[in-house]
């Protein structure tokens, strides 16, 4: 639940509140919004308890005494010639998830960095944010602040940012619920209503196949990824067009696996668990999709979500399989855990051929290998276009997400070779997150701009982290729609 925001121009500490959240420096001894008289109090405080500014950090004291009482949430910046949109974020998000703590219906904060005032925004809704649906107890579950007071001298520039930072941060939060949401509740067929009901007077049309309908589009690849689970696989095609026609037409694709056993290379204890996230490229793009309508972007935007439940059963495909995908290759199973690209194909063949995007952009939890390579904080960023890929590194830094770089060297399409189909679903175990983008690519058409981003590290968070909390990250939403915006 997203607390009312109001933007004054009133100093913070006039501002009558349950609790008031400041920022501090590294190297600073108090912050700078307190008055002269309570310097001294804070400084002596955050002394003995030896508070260093680091982003993140937090400390909780009183300030006044009487009516004049403050409850303040102190929040490091770190360095201040070294704060980007990340500080900013982990920050925000401490800050209020303390003052959430401490059941302050009323938060009166601070917005002290200049043009950063959207990125502090975004890190307090996100830092409220908390998956407790299925919490029985009432007190365990998070308290909402009904108001937000957001003091700044920027003016009406602070509320321009505000309104749009509520929109990326809800986007965002719509993305972790669905990444949170359990199996057995969220599956393909259910996840397809969730859709429905979230985009049900945005302006964005839902168009849903189903299976009769993906067996006539040929999409025999994906659909064979799912014929292990009851519930039928579908894809949902969703279409933004903004009032005046433009030239650019962007395809966002997110694979949609709602639990990922493995098939019959069936995953283990240590890492089943959290398999409900393996959905993760598909929330990113339905929370970014919304992000643009609300927003109402100047450019054509598609979103293309494949959604299966790749299990074992007596029906479900096997290694040694050959499939056949809807550009007409044929691919040998060698992994059926390796299933994530074996839905992409037929969705970005889709993509490709039918919407015809001048530019198109993929996000799946893909391989672990990226998660060796680049650890649970970045994103990959592999492409058949250097300029594109580019532009979605820098709008990512603007974001504040970790986006990285990676080749798709053409050699290493040897280890795909298959010597019964046109091609293998996976190579080696060396450089396995490259292999994946090279299979990726042979489905992409001809011209057409494309970026793969392997989101496997960031998705989802399994210890808590200052920003994204635990669990389900909203990874990739933020960085989209800071994309689509500069188009």
């Amino acid at each position: 639940m997203t607390p009312k925001i109001q933007v004054t121009k009133r100093p913070v500490m006039s501002l009558r509140a349950k609790a008031t959240i400041l920022f501090l420096f590294d190297g600073e001894k108090a912050p700078r919004a307190l008055a002269q008289s309570d310097l001294r109090q804070v400084a002596g405080v955050l002394e003995r308890r030896q508070f260093k500014a680091a982003p993140g950090s937090t400390v909780v004291l009183e300030t006044g005494s009487g009516r004049s009482l403050r409850t303040l949430v102190i929040a490091g910046l770190g360095k201040a010639n070294e704060v980007d949109v990340e500080c900013a974020h982990l920050a925000a998000a401490a800050a209020i998830r303390v003052a959430q703590g401490l059941k302050a219906s009323t938060i009166a904060a601070e917005l002290p960095l200049a043009g950063m005032e959207q990125a502090m925004v975004e890190g307090y809704l996100a830092g409220l944010y908390r998956f407790d649906r299925y919490l029985s107890d009432k007190q365990a579950k998070a308290f909402h602040p009904a108001k937000l007071v957001l003091a700044t001298e920027a003016g009406a520039a602070a509320k321009r940012a505000a309104a749009r930072a509520e929109i990326v941060a809800d986007s965002m939060n719509v993305a972790r619920d669905l990444v949170n949401e359990v199996p057995r509740e969220l599956q393909p067929v259910s996840y397809v209503k969730e859709i429905r009901s979230l985009f049900r007077g945005s302006g964005v049309s839902v168009k849903v196949f189903d299976q009769k309908q993906l067996r006539s589009m040929r999409m025999h690849s994906l659909l064979q990824v799912g014929v292990g689970s009851v519930v039928p696989p579908r894809v949902v095609h969703l279409v933004y067009k903004p009032q005046r026609k433009r030239a650019k037409r962007v395809a966002l694709v997110g694979k949609g696996v709602t639990f990922d056993a493995g098939g019959y290379n069936l995953k283990g204890t240590g890492n089943i668990e959290t398999m409900k996230c393996d959905m993760a490229g598909s929330a990113a793009v339905v929370g970014a999709m919304l992000a643009v309508a609300r927003l109402g972007l100047k450019v054509e935007v598609h979103g293309v979500v494949g959604l299966v439940e790749n299990l074992v059963s007596g029906k479900a495909y096997k290694p040694g399989d050959v499939l056949h995908t809807r550009r007409g290759k044929t691919v040998e199973v060698n992994n059926t855990d390796a299933e994530g690209r074996l839905v992409l194909a037929d969705l970005l063949d889709y993509a490709s051929t039918v919407i015809k995007p001048s530019a198109m952009i993929d996000l799946a939890t893909l391989t672990g290998a990226c998660v060796v390579a680049l650890g649970t904080m970045a994103s990959a960023a592999m492409s058949n276009d250097d300029e594109l890929r580019g532009e979605l590194v820098e709008a990512a830094a603007r974001a504040g997400e970790k986006l990285w770089p990676m080749p798709l060297y053409k050699e290493y399409k040897e280890q795909l070779k298959s010597s019964i189909a046109d091609m293998k679903n996976t190579g080696s175990r060396w450089g396995g997150s490259i292999t994946a983008g090279l299979f990726l690519q042979e489905f992409v058409g001809e011209g057409i701009p494309w970026v793969h981003m392997d989101i496997a590290g960031p998705a989802f968070a399994e210890k808590p982290h200052p920003f994204w909390g635990v669990g389900g990250t909203g990874a990739g939403v933020a960085t989209l729609v800071e994309y689509l915006s500069a188009l």
